[in-house]
């Protein structure tokens, strides 16, 4: 079972402004760019369109002093995409913030999880 399929559970986003945040979308995305080597076969991966996918590239690259992805053109040699150091790092460190928060919610998320009125669904 993953994370996703357990209830309650958290969702974290470090949001950088109103409008600018990181999370578990994004963290996926850098993932499967990074596994794959494409902005485009992420985006398939994640039923998301190619455009969605640039778009979040886009945004993360912005709100960090280094570019979280770097991506060439595409043409007879295909283009690709990379994930940077910082990306890397920034990647390792959502998650390092992730697991630290999940294991200081875990008696909480079983306490509410205890007294909820309805159990979860099985998926």
């Amino acid at each position: 079972m993953t994370e996703a399929q357990r209830f309650p559970h958290l969702q974290l986003r470090v949001k950088f402004s109103p409008a600018d945040m990181f999370g578990p979308g994004k963290a996926e995305l850098l993932e499967r760019i990074a596994a794959t080597g494409s902005i485009s076969a992420a985006a398939r991966q994640m039923r998301m369109s190619y455009k969605r996918a640039w778009q979040l590239t886009d945004a993360m690259n912005r709100y960090f002093r280094a570019p979280l992805v770097t991506a060439a053109a595409g043409g007879t040699r295909g283009g690709g995409a990379a994930v940077t150091p910082t990306g890397t790092r920034v990647l390792a460190a959502y998650r390092s913030l992730q697991r630290r928060a999940l294991t200081a919610a875990a008696r909480d998320l079983a306490t509410m999880s205890r007294l909820a009125v309805r159990r979860p669904r099985k998926l």
